[in-house]
This record gives structure tokens, C-alpha cells and sequence, in this order.
């Protein structure tokens, strides 16, 4: 998976106390499931004046494995134990990683239908991180309306879309 664009570092040091991480994540796939589609992700955070960027693309992907991958590696790139706000538009992301996946955990990841759940793999990853914090929320945003954050992650999944398509276009 590749990753582009990281602006600056985001740790908090010892100032900053009481601020918290926004972190706005978004995923996209277009052709989601089609043989050799492109999906992209972007995570965009933000501490006080400080930013950082992150973006990557793959081919023959979904658009749920691109909304896991962003905040999985949002929380990746904080390297603190800082208070954190997750922003998503993904009701399965929100859904998932505030309920659902603690029954999934204990009916041994099968989904409602008696079915393996799917994407357990990144599931797990982003269990751990949520895990590495003491104090985080996930909050669900409308997607492609007023809110700047998720604007921007959106942006940024777009972006690596485009880069990886332009490369198999040489």
C-alpha cells in the first residue's frame, strides 16, 4: 500500500494539555468490487495549529477495506497518548467499531447472517489502536457536506485515486 503526503510531525510533547486529536478519515473505491478497480483512503488530523496528511491507493479493493484502512492508519500516525476525536462517514466504520464488533468477538466473528464477518483482519488492527488510547470517541459525520475535516480526508482518498490511476496510465 502506498502512502503520500505527511506534513508535519503530530505528538503533543508535554504542552497542549486538554487538546485533542481531531482525526477525519474517509476511504473510497471506485469500481468498488470490480476486477482491477482503485480504492483509495485519507486521514486527515489536526491538534491545535498543527496537521498532518495521509493518503494511499491500491487496485482490487473495496471501499469498506479503504474506510477501515484510514483510521487504521489516522491512529497509526499519533505516536502519544493524547485524548482523540474519530471522525467517520462510514456508518459500517462507526457501527462496527462502536458496537458490533463486540458481538461479533463473542459469537467468534460471525456477522448476523451466521456468515464469517468480512474484513476481520483489519477488524483487529483497528481494535488495537483503538485500544492504545485511554481516551477516544468515534463520531459519525455526514459525508460530502459542510464539514471541513472529513471534506479534506475525502479529498485526500481522491488524490491518491487519481496518482495510482495516472501511474497505469504511463
Amino acid at each position: 500500500m502506498k502512502s503520500v503526503g505527511a506534513c508535519c510531525r503530530l505528538d503533543a510533547g508535554n504542552g497542549g494539555r486538554g487538546m485533542r486529536v481531531a482525526l477525519y478519515c474517509d476511504g473510497g473505491c471506485r469500481g468498488n468490487q470490480d476486477v482491477n478497480n482503485i480504492g483509495g483512503w485519507g486521514a486527515y488530523l489536526r491538534w491545535g495549529s498543527h496537521t498532518k496528511e495521509l493518503s494511499g491507493a491500491v487496485r482490487d479493493t473495496t471501499n469498506n477495506k479503504m474506510e477501515l484502512t484510514a483510521c487504521i492508519e489516522g491512529l497509526r500516525a499519533i505516536k502519544r497518548q493524547v485524548p482523540i476525536d474519530v471522525f467517520v462517514d462510514s456508518a459500517y466504520v462507526y457501527n462496527g467499531i462502536t458496537d458490533w464488533i463486540y458481538g461479533w468477538m463473542s459469537k467468534g466473528w460471525v456477522n448476523s447472517k451466521k456468515e464469517p464477518v468480512a474484513n476481520k483482519d483489519l477488524w483487529l488492527k483497528l481494535l488495537d489502536q483503538k485500544h492504545r488510547f485511554v481516551d477516544i470517541t468515534f463520531n459519525k459525520v455526514k459525508g460530502h457536506s459542510d464539514n471541513a475535516g472529513n471534506n479534506r480526508a475525502d479529498a485526500l482518498a481522491n488524490s491518491a485515486m487519481d496518482h495510482l490511476e495516472s501511474e497505469g496510465q504511463e
